[in-house]
């Protein structure tokens, strides 16, 4: 089991990682703060550096909290805001990947969640300090703060007069 999680936390930790260095630099095919302030002005945010700037920076946070079994209530939280967001903008699209739907962001809020509810596992920071098992209520604290902090992200960042 501890094997399992350990290789779930690494392989979702590092795509976050990854996902979020895209949004602010040009490594690993992104296209740099700027692209990543293209992308979110053109799904209709204001914002622009600052949006791009602040989505990479917690999706690095939570995918190295991830990997590290660190404080995973918070990882979920940043994890569940961030793919929030982008559920929000993929919503009209449907559920289904193959149509730009939001069943890639919304798998990417359940896996940190189970983590939560799991606890990382043995080879964690959770574990070397003591700090497990997590309550499960911290799992529907932790996600639910996460969402209702991305829907407050949309809320005030997102232009209304774009329709897609």
């Amino acid at each position: 089991m501890n094997t399992g999680l350990l290789i779930l936390r690494l392989t979702v930790g590092l795509l976050f990682v990854g996902h979020g260095i895209q949004k602010v630099s040009h490594r690993l095919g992104g296209r740099g703060i700027e692209g990543g302030a293209a992308e979110f002005r053109a799904d209709g945010f204001r914002g622009g550096r600052l949006t791009a700037a602040a989505a990479g920076l917690g999706q690095i946070t939570a995918g190295l909290l991830l990997c590290a079994g660190a404080l995973t209530p918070l990882a979920a939280t940043i994890a569940a805001g961030v793919m929030t967001v982008a559920a929000t903008v993929k919503w009209r699209n449907g559920l289904w990947v193959q149509h730009d739907g939001y069943e890639y962001p919304l798998v990417l809020i359940i896996l940190p969640a189970v983590l939560t509810l799991t606890g990382p596992g043995r080879w964690s920071v959770d574990q070397a300090l003591g700090l497990l098992p997590w309550a499960p209520w911290w799992t529907a604290a932790a996600v639910g703060l996460g969402v209702v902090s991305g829907l407050t992200t949309r809320a005030v960042l997102h232009r209304p007069d774009r329709h897609h």
